[in-house]
């Protein structure tokens, strides 16, 4: 510990350069927190989960406070950087998923637009827009359920979303520095706009892609705030005060408008953007920024890193995982001793959680090197961060990117 004294323009570069070499370990575990949450939600389908933890909102909390991180370096260098992490891992899945489909017989005429058909398959290169997929392909038998198209397209929303927030990050930066509160509560407002009717847009794509803006921007732009220091100047007793209430404004709205099974937050833009939002302000406001891992959690340090360091890949890969397992643990029912003596086991969530998580495992095996390739390293097959002599390996692990 030093003891020299700190001026008011010492204090920033000298904590700047505390910060440089690690990564925050609170950030890595609520990443890991995210992922896990995903997985089994998308699993079970079970509508109380999103309200103990909104995964999407801190996933794009934590990506908007690392971009505006990264943003003191040149925009351009830094938007190619991320498109670089991020593509790499898109392009190999497309390679699996578009040759699948189109060995299944999918093609220009299942669209009946042949012309367009080819000029949308570019959103699998750069997904500015969602990708095509073919829907109601048939499984496997016994190793992959029907229309596991639809399941491998399903996560990619995210990373359209991501992309978008990408590029539009500089000049988020900029409107946050000039007007923050406004900038921070910009997509809020846009949620209730949509929400009443009072803006409305024809076809598909932009729609969508602005209701994503208007659910999850306040988690990306508040993320971005926080590294800012925009909530370290706000008084100690505002954040505690204020995002409870809007959290409660959230689920209220929720409760209100038929929430439940079938109907749960991702169904309901503005009930999720502030449920969402207050969560996030809140985790953010909370933040210890670890340096080192708290005795109690060091024991899962290695399970965080490898969950970190493979993010882009678990979270493209997971639905197809969930669809494999429940297909093969779908096929114990014909054992007939099972069917007798352990019903209750066959109709349990966890075993084939445990299946997902196996999957997972493999995939990350499989295709986890394309994190490393695309972010310029040495290929590693299960980067655990366990060969720890020398400088953590923990503080080289690539950032969330997805």
């Amino acid at each position: 510990m030093t003891t020299a004294p700190v001026t008011a323009e010492t204090a920033p570069q000298e904590q700047t350069a505390a910060r440089r070499p690690g990564r925050d370990r609170y950030f890595d575990l609520l990443r890991a927190l995210a992922l896990f949450r995903v997985v089994l939600y998308h699993l079970t389908g079970w509508a109380w989960l999103p309200l103990v933890f909104p995964s999407m909102g801190v996933m794009f909390a934590l990506a908007g406070n690392l971009m505006a991180r990264s943003l003191k370096r040149p925009a351009v260098r830094v938007i190619r950087g991320r498109m670089r992490r991020l593509l790499p891992p898109l392009w190999l899945l497309g390679a699996v998923g578009v040759t699948g489909m189109v060995l299944q017989g999918w093609g220009p005429d299942a669209e009946g637009h042949p012309g367009w058909w080819w000029l949308h398959l570019a959103f699998w290169i750069v997904p500015l827009s969602d990708p095509p997929y073919a829907e109601g392909l048939p499984g496997i038998h016994g190793f992959v359920g029907e229309n596991w198209a639809a399941e491998l397209a399903g996560p990619l929303w995210y990373l359209r979303a991501y992309l978008w927030y990408v590029l539009l990050s500089p000049l988020i930066l900029k409107a946050l520095r000039a007007r923050p509160a406004v900038t921070i509560l910009a997509p809020v407002a846009l949620a209730v706009a949509f929400e009443q009717g009072w803006l409305t847009l024809p076809g598909e794509r932009l729609p969508s892609a602005l209701t994503d803006f208007s659910t999850f921007g306040a988690c990306w732009i508040i993320g971005m705030a926080h590294q800012e220091g925009v909530l370290r100047r706000l008084p100690r007793y505002l954040v505690p005060s204020v995002a409870p209430a809007i959290a409660l404004a959230g689920l209220w709205y929720a409760l209100h408008h038929g929430f439940g099974p079938g109907n749960d937050l991702d169904s309901m833009p503005l009930a999720q953007a502030l449920w969402s939002f207050g969560t996030v302000l809140l985790l953010l406001h909370v933040s210890p920024s670890w340096s080192e891992w708290p005795r109690r959690l060091r024991r899962w340090s290695g399970a965080i890193t490898l969950l970190n360091s493979r993010a882009v890949t678990i979270y493209l890969w997971h639905n197809v995982c969930i669809l494999v397992a429940a297909t093969l643990w779908d096929r114990l029912w014909s054992v007939t001793v099972l069917e007798r003596h352990v019903p209750w086991l066959l109709e349990s969530v966890w075993p084939v959680l445990v299946l997902v998580w196996v999957l997972i495992g493999a995939c990350v095996l499989a295709f986890g090197w394309a994190e490393d390739l695309a972010a310029r390293q040495r290929p590693r097959l299960w980067p655990t961060g366990s060969r720890s002599a020398g400088p953590d390996p923990c503080g080289k692990l690539p950032e969330l990117r997805l």
